[in-house]
Formats: structure tokens, C-alpha cells, sequence
């Protein structure tokens, strides 16, 4: 099917491979007259309790600790409020506590301790996101690579050899996207995940980093990166992504001008980043790089139509 939809002012959700579970509901929102942040919100919660999406919420992956640690953004791009959460543990919905801190607190980002007691607060729901087979895979891990005297001293070693040992391009980055126009010509874009496989603690990817991972601005369009965070932080892709289409850009020659910023980038890992984009008339498009052939695609739903369907993204090598 064609990757670009042209269609003028439509109710327009984009979201990338994991976020199927999810569409109806955020669909059923803006179909309901609901505004584009409640409907990410609405989407991206069903893929946090999804155990066999392994790169977001419950049974994600864990960290070289055993641990999941969960991040999250939500951008509204009426009024260029944003908020986000990183390192959450404890918890099974950080997008809502990312939407709580746009909405309650005088700050934009909140990591680790501070992002727990604030989710704490504000009554978000607490759960266990690992599962059996999380703990599982990460004792595996363990007993693959690493030494039987390191693992019984673990994780009271240097984890930093361990975490260079991740940089895997099968599991080394995941996330859930949604970008929503809504019908009052609202933008919104959110995102959620684990990140990356078994790496360091405290590690965060550009999911929950504005201007990295998402970003949404009614006036021009939004964006939202999956794959290796790393590269978006240093290239700032998702704001890229707005500000070319500022510049008079359309939206696939946008997405063609951030990849080739990307490609300036020294990768010292395999690594693969795929960028979703919709302009302010709720156009899509949607471009993977360094994706194996044939894996690239992502949902799209727009107004008038039953049920969301999968669409080719470009896909692009290094």
C-alpha cells in the first residue's frame, strides 16, 4: 500500500509495528470527539500491558540488574506542553504518569526516585513488569555470557564491559509510537518502552527525550523514532523532523532530510532507527534505516475507515 496518505484535515493516528494492540482504542476516542492526547494516551496504555510486546511495559526487558525500568513522553502541539518520565519503576503506565507531570507539575521530565514517588502521588497504578519469562531470559543472558565467579558476585562488578556486550541490533532498541491529529486539527505524540535489552541501569534512549524520541506541533506536524535511542538524541531526529517541514518541507522530504543527518553520525554498533511523521493536515509517512529488508511497516488509521491497517514504511541503509 502507498506509505504517504494526502488526505486534508481527517482524524489520523500513526503508530509504528508494536502499537497494533492499541489502535482501536485510540481510535474509538477521537471516532467519540475525544482530544488527540487522551487518544495517545488511550492507545499506548493496552501495548504497557502487553507481555509479548517485549520492548515496552510488562515482560520488557529487563536491565543487566533484573530490572525493567520504563520511559515514556507525551507532547500536545497546541500548546508545546510536554512531560515525561525515565528509569520508572514499579509502576504499569508510565505515558500516564508522563501525562500527569504535563499536566500537574511546573516541570517537563522526571527520572528515576523522583518519577516512582511521583507516580506514587498521583495514584498510578503499581504492578510488576517483569514476568517469568523475562526473569528467565535474563538469567539466560547471564549464564551465556558471563563468568560463573562474575555472576556470583553480580551485580557487585563493572557492568560497563557487560553493557558495550548488549549492543545487539535484534534487541538493542523498542518502543511504542503514537502520532494523533484529532478533529479540531490537534497534534499530539507519544511514546512508551523499556529500552534497550540488558543495558547499564539509569540508561535512557530517546523515547522519553523531547525533540528526540517525539515531538508534535500543530502548525507544522509531529514525530515520534523507534530503534536505537542513541542516534536520535544525538541528531535531535523528531524535532528535525518538524523543523524541516518549518522550512517549507514536505513531510517525506523531511523524514529523507533527518536520515541523512542521521547518517552523518559515527555508529560504532549495527543499529537500526526508523522515523514516523505526520505534516498538520495529518499526511503520514514513514521511513526505517538499517532495518533488515521486508520488517519495516507500521499502522495507520484515519477517519472513515473500520479498522487500522498495516502500510509499508521506506526503507533506507545506512
Amino acid at each position: 500500500m502507498n506509505n504517504q496518505n494526502t488526505s486534508q484535515g481527517q482524524r489520523v493516528i500513526v503508530a509504528n509495528t508494536e502499537g497494533g494492540v492499541g489502535m482501536a482504542a485510540a481510535a474509538q476516542v477521537l471516532m467519540a470527539g475525544g482530544r488527540g492526547l487522551d487518544a495517545i494516551e488511550a492507545g499506548i496504555r493496552p501495548v504497557e500491558l502487553d507481555p509479548t510486546v517485549r520492548s515496552v511495559g510488562v515482560g520488557g526487558w529487563p536491565n543487566l540488574l533484573g530490572e525493567v525500568e520504563l520511559d515514556a513522553l507525551i507532547m500536545d502541539g497546541r500548546s508545546l506542553k510536554s512531560g515525561a518520565v525515565g528509569a520508572l519503576q514499579g509502576f504499569l503506565h508510565p505515558i500516564s504518569v508522563a501525562r500527569q507531570v504535563m499536566e500537574q507539575l511546573p516541570h517537563v521530565f522526571l527520572v528515576g526516585e523522583g518519577a516512582a514517588r511521583f507516580a506514587a502521588e498521583i495514584g498510578a497504578e503499581a504492578g510488576e513488569n517483569r514476568t517469568d519469562e523475562s526473569r528467565q531470559q535474563w538469567a539466560e543472558w547471564l549464564a551465556r555470557y558471563v563468568p560463573a565467579d562474575l555472576i556470583a558476585a553480580w551485580p557487585n562488578v563493572p557492568l560497563a564491559p557487560w553493557a558495550r556486550l548488549t549492543a545487539d541490533p535484534e534487541r538493542a532498541g523498542g518502543t511504542t509510537t503514537f502520532l494523533v491529529r484529532d478533529a479540531n486539527a490537534d497534534i499530539a505524540a507519544g511514546t512508551s518502552t523499556c529500552g534497550w535489552a540488558m543495558k547499564y541501569p539509569g540508561r535512557l534512549g530517546d523515547s522519553p527525550v523531547i525533540g528526540a524520541g517525539g515531538y508534535a506541533d500543530n502548525r507544522y506536524g509531529a514525530a515520534a523514532c523507534t530503534g536505537h535511542g542513541e542516534l536520535s538524541i544525538r541528531a535531535g531526529t523528531a524535532r528535525s523532523v518538524v523543523l524541516y517541514m518549518k522550512m517549507g518541507m514536505t513531510v517525506q522530504e523531511a523524514c529523507h532530510e533527518a536520515a541523512d543527518d542521521l547518517r552523518r553520525l559515527v555508529r560504532e554498533f549495527p543499529a537500526a532507527l526508523t522515523i514516523h511523521a505526520i505534516d498538520a493536515s495529518g499526511a503520514a509517512y514513514v521511513v526505517a534505516i538499517g532495518k533488515e529488508p521486508g520488517t519495516g511497516w507500521y499502522w495507520y488509521w484515519a477517519e472513515g475507515m473500520p479498522s487500522a491497517e498495516k502500510r509499508d514504511a521506506v526503507e533506507m541503509q545506512w
